[in-house]
Order: C-alpha cells, then sequence, then structure tokens
C-alpha cells in the first residue's frame, strides 16, 4: 500500500488552489470546476469544493475549514529561502518563522486561508538528512 495524496475540502476552492500554487511554485490541474491537483514528486495535493462530497454521501462527510489536528508538510531544499519568498505573502499567516525542531529539521509552520497549518522543512542534521534520503 502507498500513501498517494490527501484532500482539502473546501467552500473557497480557487483562493486555496490559488495560495498552494503561490507556496510550492507548481500550477495545479483542474480537472472539473470543483477538483484541482498539485502533483509532487512523492504524493498529490488534492482540492475539492464542497459540491465534491455528494459523490461520497452528502455534504456532511466533511466540513471545510474545521482542522485543527492535521499538518500539511512539504519537504523543501532551503526552507529559509522560500521563507524570503513568501513572508511577505504569507504576512498574518506565519505561525512559527524557519526553526530548528529537535528531531533535525528546520521548519516553517504557516496557515492556509481556511486555516489548515502547513509545514515547509528542510532536513538539517546529518540524521535527518540521512532519513529522507534513505526514504526514496
Amino acid at each position: 500500500m502507498n500513501f498517494v495524496s490527501i484532500r482539502i475540502i473546501t467552500d473557497r476552492l480557487d483562493e486555496l488552489v490559488a495560495f498552494y500554487e503561490q507556496v510550492t511554485g507548481k500550477t495545479a490541474v483542474r480537472y472539473t470546476p470543483d477538483f484541482a491537483e498539485l502533483k509532487t514528486a512523492t504524493a498529490t495535493l488534492a482540492i475539492g469544493s464542497i459540491k465534491t462530497l455528494l459523490f461520497f454521501g452528502g455534504e456532511a462527510i466533511a466540513r471545510p475549514a474545521q482542522n485543527s489536528s492535521v499538518i500539511l508538510e512539504f519537504r523543501v531544499d532551503d526552507v529559509e529561502k522560500d521563507y524570503a519568498r513568501l513572508a511577505a505573502y504569507l504576512e498574518d499567516r506565519i505561525v512559527q518563522k524557519p526553526t530548528a525542531m529537535p528531531w533535525g529539521n528546520t521548519s516553517l509552520l504557516f496557515r492556509d486561508p481556511d486555516g489548515n497549518l502547513v509545514n515547509l522543512f528542510t532536513p538539517a542534521t546529518p540524521e535527518a538528512i540521512a532519513k529522507f534520503d534513505n526514504s526514496n
């Protein structure tokens, strides 16, 4: 079994797609007006409007902007460089500027327009670098 994607359900699809395109520097593929994907080398971030819930049994299955326990994480080459690139864009969404974490990563934590936590991180210690180099 392989983990391949995570989907955010939102009632602000266009805003969320534009946000993640800016953060990742990638262009989303819009399959329908209600569904888009941002593909990376290792996983896909899917973004669906609340209308897509009808295919899963109805809008009661998930509620947009209600997450308080999941952090979307993106490994980046240089988190400090990404922070410099995104600081003005993220403005008041930043939760924590780049910080060395005890497990060996340097992490930038912020919120997307729906309030979901997003972590951009770079492995910084030899152990963290080896962990990610061996996982591919």
